[in-house]
């Protein structure tokens, strides 16, 4: 995937410039979505638990206290690196995705490098699917890696793919998934209808990113907004539901008064002061 030339990680989140010889101004789609609180503890002492108990050290280790510690330092780490992993897995399939987009376009593209980096990871089978889903939905690449931009509530980011399918405007997201028991993909997050729908709400969208320069945003009129979970066995394609829409749109609105408000608190200083005993009274 294109990393964004105007993105900057920021001690505020991931945050975007209007070219790229400004500051970073305002915070990404998925900085803002990021606000909402993530239910993950269970799943974090899951993992660590999980990585334990099959450590294979484990039984020869059990006599040596050093050697327990560090394997439970190693399972301590084990969602970190599943996450790091997992978005690493993420990277390529969108890399390649992006790259078919461009082939379309008849544009320079990378799909035998993107290919054969998914292969080298035992993940051609992402490839394989994704290809199957373009072609039955006759997709009709019109912008990859679009970067959006939002004066009025200010916010900016970059979309994964604008096309037409069966003549219809779409807004498309694409999610790496595993695979459950069942053979199918993971199902997805509610979460995505925010990060949509904020992209059909831009109001701007980049020209150049170098001399900063942008034009109106074209597709916001009533497109499609498409979830598209790509996984190993299957590519499931989702429809973001048009009547609830707006209340996802109100959310994201109050998720980013809260990031503002976050990055204020931060801004203004230490929250905490030490104290000294009060003088001895003699």
């Amino acid at each position: 995937m294109t990393a964004p030339l105007l993105a900057h990680a920021t001690e505020y989140g991931r945050m975007y410039a209007r070219s790229t010889s400004e500051q970073f101004s305002v915070p990404s789609i998925t900085t803002v979505i990021g606000q909402q609180p993530h239910g993950l503890d269970g799943w974090f002492g899951y993992m660590g638990a999980n990585s334990l108990a099959q450590d294979p050290t484990l039984p020869g280790i059990l006599g040596s206290p050093a050697k327990v510690r560090q394997a439970v330092s190693r399972a301590a780490k084990a969602a970190e690196t599943y996450r790091d992993d997992a978005a690493k897995r993420g990277d390529r399939v969108h890399n390649y995705c992006e790259q078919v987009a461009l082939r379309a376009l008849g544009r320079p593209h990378q799909m035998k490098e993107t290919r054969e980096a998914l292969a080298a990871n035992g993940e051609e089978a992402f490839a394989a699917r994704f290809d199957e889903w373009w072609d039955l939905f006759q997709v009709e690449p019109i912008a990859p890696e679009i970067t959006v931009w939002n004066k009025t509530v200010g916010y900016a980011g970059t979309l994964d793919l604008v096309a037409r399918i069966n003549g219809r405007i779409c807004l498309i997201d694409y999610k790496t998934k595993g695979t459950s028991r069942d053979g199918t993909v993971k199902p997805l997050d509610d979460k995505v209808v925010m990060q949509l729908v904020a992209g059909m709400k831009a109001e701007e969208s980049l020209v150049d990113p170098v001399a900063g320069e942008w034009e109106a945003w074209q597709h916001g009129d009533s497109p499609i907004l498409l979830a598209v979970a790509i996984g190993q066995t299957e590519v499931r394609p989702l429809r973001a539901n048009p009547e609830v829409l707006k209340h996802h749109w109100w959310k994201f609105c109050a998720l980013r008064r809260v990031w503002e408000m976050s990055a204020d608190t931060v801004a203004a200083g230490t929250a905490l002061l030490p104290l000294a005993p009060p003088p001895l009274t003699r």
